[in-house]
C-alpha cells in the first residue's frame, strides 16, 4: 500500500489562505453552515429531520474517503484534488434537499471556480534540474558526468502534471547520484520541442507527464509507452512506486551502491543501511 508522506501541516494552512483555489473551495464549502443555520428557521420539522440524516451520512462518506485517500495517495495535491471534488458532489446532493435552487446556485458556482481557478503546483525541485530542450540535448550530445538521465517532460497546464508534480521531484532526492541525474523540461513553455522527443501534445495532453530515460543519450524507456503509429498512449496514474518498478530505479542505485562499494569508498554495513532507508 502506498502511503502518503506526512508532513507539518502549517504550510498547507498557509496555502489555504494565500492560494485562490484552496482558498475558494473552503469558502465554497463553508457557506453551506451559513446557509444552513438559516433554512433552519423556514424549513418544516419533517425536512429538517430528513436533511440531518442526509448531513450525518454525507459526513460520514467524506470522513471515510478520505482516510482511504490518506492512506493510498503519495501526493497531497492527489488527495485534496479527488477530496474536494467528491465533497462538491455531496455539497450539491445536501443542498438539493433544501431546495434546487440552492443546489443549482451551488452548481453555477463549482462550474465558474473550475474555470477561473487551477489547482497550484508543488514547486520543489528536489534534486531535479529545470532544462530547456536545448540544454537537455547539449547534456545528452556533449556527455557529463551521469550516465542516465531520466527527464520528466510536462506541463503545468495539465491538470494531471500538476497532480503528480510532487512525485518526480521526492524521487529525485531519493535516487539521484554521480551516475544518475533528473530534469525537467516545461513542454507548455516548449510545445516545439515535444515532437523531437516522440510527444504527442494532442487534445488534453493525454501523454503528459512523459517521463523518458536516456542511458548515454540514448533512449531506453519510457512512461507511458506508446502502443500504437499514432502515438496514443496507456496512462496508468503516477506513483513513485510505479516509476520506481518501471526505471528500475532500485536496481540501478544497488548497482551504483556495489561499484562505490567495490571503488573503497563504502562499506556493506552503510550501503545495507541506504538500501533499507529507500525501501522505506
Amino acid at each position: 500500500m502506498e502511503v502518503m508522506e506526512r508532513k507539518h501541516p502549517l504550510p498547507w494552512l498557509n496555502m489555504i489562505v494565500s492560494e485562490p483555489f484552496y482558498l475558494s473551495h473552503f469558502l465554497l464549502l463553508f457557506s453551506y453552515f451559513v446557509v444552513r443555520s438559516s433554512a433552519a428557521h423556514v424549513l418544516s420539522p419533517d425536512t429538517l429531520s430528513r436533511l440531518l440524516r442526509w448531513e450525518i451520512q454525507a459526513t460520514l462518506a467524506i470522513s471515510v474517503y478520505a482516510v482511504v485517500k490518506m492512506t493510498k495517495e503519495e501526493s497531497w495535491e492527489v488527495f485534496f484534488a479527488d477530496t474536494l471534488f467528491y465533497a462538491k458532489g455531496l455539497l450539491v446532493g445536501v443542498a438539493l434537499i433544501m431546495d434546487y435552487h440552492l443546489a443549482f446556485c451551488y452548481i453555477v458556482v463549482i462550474l465558474v471556480l473550475f474555470v477561473s481557478t487551477q489547482q497550484p503546483v508543488y514547486h520543489g525541485l528536489g534534486n531535479a534540474v529545470q532544462l530547456t530542450p536545448l540544454q537537455l540535448e547539449t547534456l545528452l550530445t556533449e556527455g557529463n558526468k551521469s550516465k542516465f538521465w531520466l527527464v520528466e517532460f510536462r506541463a503545468l497546464c495539465s491538470p494531471t502534471c500538476i497532480r503528480s508534480s510532487r512525485v518526480f521531484p521526492e524521487l529525485s532526492v531519493t535516487y539521484s547520484n554521480k551516475n544518475f541525474s533528473f530534469g525537467i523540461v516545461d513542454l507548455g513553455l516548449f510545445p516545439n520541442a515535444a515532437e523531437k522527443f516522440g510527444i504527442s501534445l494532442g487534445v488534453g495532453m493525454g501523454q503528459l507527464p512523459t517521463y523518458i530515460l536516456f542511458d548515454n543519450a540514448v533512449e531506453v524507456a519510457r512512461f507511458p509507452e506508446v502502443v500504437d503509429f499514432e502515438a496514443k498512449a496507456s496512462h496508468s496514474s503516477v506513483t513513485k512506486r510505479h516509476l520506481c518498478r518501471h526505471f528500475e530505479l532500485d536496481r540501478r542505485l544497488v548497482e551504483y551502491l556495489h561499484g562505490y562499494k567495490i571503488s573503497g569508498h563504502r562499506s556493506d554495513a552503510v550501503c545495507l543501511c541506504v538500501l533499507k532507508m529507500v525501501r522505506n
